[in-house]
């Protein structure tokens, strides 16, 4: 830890035990609450998890029969379900050619490990060194990466990608993945991982001793949604001119991963209980500690207001006695 987050740490404690304590009582009520609001919405997304229906790629046909049947309404538009299948990029399946498969227009290839893909996320972290310490030209003080200041470069290249079933003979559906709008966790593989550092030059020495930044390594990370990876898809469904197409619902955490749905369902209900039993003690603590501190400042303000009782008679007699010996001096 460097100085400067040290006398941050020592001021934020300071000032969360000021007041007897008020200002943390205040802030862990406000945790409590935001804990108690990811509890209400992880539990809504459970529920509708749990009633959404799981669908195979080839399944899905059944949903579009029956909302040709039924009478159309909202609730059927923005219907929740589930599916999973295999990750194929879309040029693949354009015209239900299925000799595409092999062929890698539209797929992304990783420029590290070679591999396809219809989503690649370059990571690039830039550890920079402020100074340091210096004694007679020599670096007698290196900071550690948690000193070091960092710099983020995140570049993510995608391309129209579809889920199909799996099998030798993959049957002509799909359902093509609406990544529009969606701000979820994306279920990729890391294919290569390097924390490479940076030789120092003359140049870069002289910027470490008069204070500016500097570059002292890269890490250089890649992650890819390969094809023929299996993963689920939770989200709404809806149909354009009749292929299936789903996409991310903002109220659920999840929309593509590599659980299935029971799996989510777990992971769910995990998170509820963990923020509804969290809520819950770090309620009881701000409530303990605010009732802590409105009974010390009540008593403070009550001891003041009794000197200032006692202060008060006191200062009428002296007056009359002064007023008495003004008289008589006349």
């Amino acid at each position: 830890m460097s100085s400067h987050e040290r006398d941050l740490a020592s001021l934020l404690y300071r000032l969360a035990l000021s007041y007897d304590g008020a200002v943390l009582g205040a802030a862990l009520a406000y945790t409590a609450i935001r804990t108690l609001l990811g509890f209400r919405s992880t539990s809504k997304a459970l529920r509708r998890v749990r009633s959404a229906p799981s669908f195979k790629v080839s399944d899905l046909r059944v949903l579009l029969d029956s909302d040709r049947s039924e009478p159309f309404d909202q609730d059927q538009k923005d219907r929740l379900v589930v599916v999973r299948g295999q990750v194929e990029a879309k040029s693949a399946v354009d015209g239900k050619n299925w000799k595409n498969l092999t062929n890698s227009n539209g797929v992304l290839v990783s420029p590290e490990s070679g591999d396809k893909a219809v989503i690649i996320q370059e990571h690039k972290l830039v550890y920079t060194m402020n100074g340091g310490e210096f004694l007679d030209g020599v670096l007698i003080y290196e900071p550690s990466l948690e000193d070091l200041g960092q710099k983020r470069i995140n570049i993510l290249r995608t391309v129209p990608f579809v889920l199909v079933e799996g099998g030798w003979l993959p049957s002509p559906d799909y359902v093509i993945v609406n990544m529009d709008g969606s701000e979820h966790p994306l279920p990729l593989t890391t294919v290569y991982h390097r924390l490479q550092p940076i030789d120092v030059s003359p140049h870069t020495f002289l910027q470490a001793i008069f204070g500016h930044e500097c570059p002292v390594g890269v890490l250089d990370e890649e992650k890819v949604l390969p094809l023929g990876k299996n993963i689920s898809a939770i989200g709404i469904c809806d149909f354009k001119n009749g292929i299936p197409e789903i996409k991310a619902c903002k109220d659920l955490p999840y929309f593509l991963t590599e659980m299935t749905k029971d799996q989510v369902e777990v992971d769910l209900a995990d998170k509820t209980k963990i923020l509804f039993w969290s809520g819950i003690v770090i309620g009881s603590l701000s409530i303990g500690i605010l009732g802590y501190s409105i009974f010390r400042n009540w008593n403070r303000w009550k001891e003041y207001r009794r000197q200032r009782q006692l202060q008060q008679p006191s200062r009428a007699p002296s007056s009359d006695a002064d007023s008495l010996v003004v008289k008589m001096r006349k």
